[in-house]
């Protein structure tokens, strides 16, 4: 064994194994799929609600205009608040968001990965909202017409048929939203929340040393986009064979 793999394994134990700093990138990571997974699962809930908002609208604001009444004002109401929202999320960035979540709303908590889950859940909402919506409005409409003809309201035919169909249609791009999340959690360590890039950093700033830990974390990110990315492939081929 020559001298510079020697040196490499000496470096990686200093780096990792003394003080037990190997810890911290595994507390980093763990915080990292957690902010990731609860954040999905918020933008799931929010685009799952503006998405059938905005569709609503859109496919309904001719004959509701036609027939007046309340219900035309109030679907119209939320699909402009639905509109600013998107706009305003979309049109800034997330760390400012993050920023805003963790210093001024959530100014008395002091749990960072909870205040990470509610920003970049309200931002992953906004993209998971036009997916959904762009699954939606690809549906055939007779999909909305055979839900009338069973006897369900629009909400019904909504709920049962055409949500579920939506879910099969975006479930791919959905997935790389995920993907895409995962790596947007490396902006939390600016809150204070020790993810996997913080952890990285941290260590580093502990040992002088940047090139191990720094590599380290790119190389745990890689393999998590990797895996992801495989999962996405399996997903989409077993879609294909189902339509067959």
């Amino acid at each position: 064994m020559d001298i510079n793999t020697l040196n490499i394994i000496d470096d990686f134990k200093f780096v990792f194994v003394e003080d037990n700093r190997y810890m911290k990138l595994v507390e980093g990571f763990a915080n990292t799929l957690k902010i990731t997974a609860g954040a999905l699962l918020v933008g799931i809930v929010i685009g799952v609600v503006i998405a059938a908002i905005r569709t609503s609208f859109d496919k309904n604001r001719e004959s509701m205009k036609l027939k007046g009444g309340l219900g035309y004002y109030v679907l119209g109401f939320l699909n402009a608040v639905c509109k600013v929202y998107l706009t305003v999320i979309r049109g800034t960035p997330v760390v400012v968001q993050l920023m805003i979540s963790y210093f001024v709303i959530f100014v008395s908590t002091d749990n960072g990965v909870l205040v990470g889950i509610f920003a970049f859940g309200i931002n992953s909402g906004a993209y998971v909202a036009e997916i959904f919506r762009a699954g939606i409005m690809s549906i055939d409409s007779g999909q909305f017409e055979a839900g009338r003809s069973l006897g369900f309201n629009y909400l019904q035919t909504m709920k049962s048929i055409i949500i579920p169909q939506m879910f099969k249609a975006v479930l791919p791009t959905l997935l790389n939203e995920f993907i895409a999340l995962l790596k947007e959690t490396s902006v939390a360590g600016y809150v204070g929340v020790i993810e996997l890039t913080k952890a990285g950093n941290i260590i580093a700033g502990r040992t002088f040393k940047y090139f191990i830990p720094l590599f380290t974390v790119a190389a745990i990110y890689l393999v998590s986009v990797m895996l992801l990315t495989w999962i996405v492939g399996r997903v989409e081929r077993r879609l294909r064979k189902s339509e067959r």
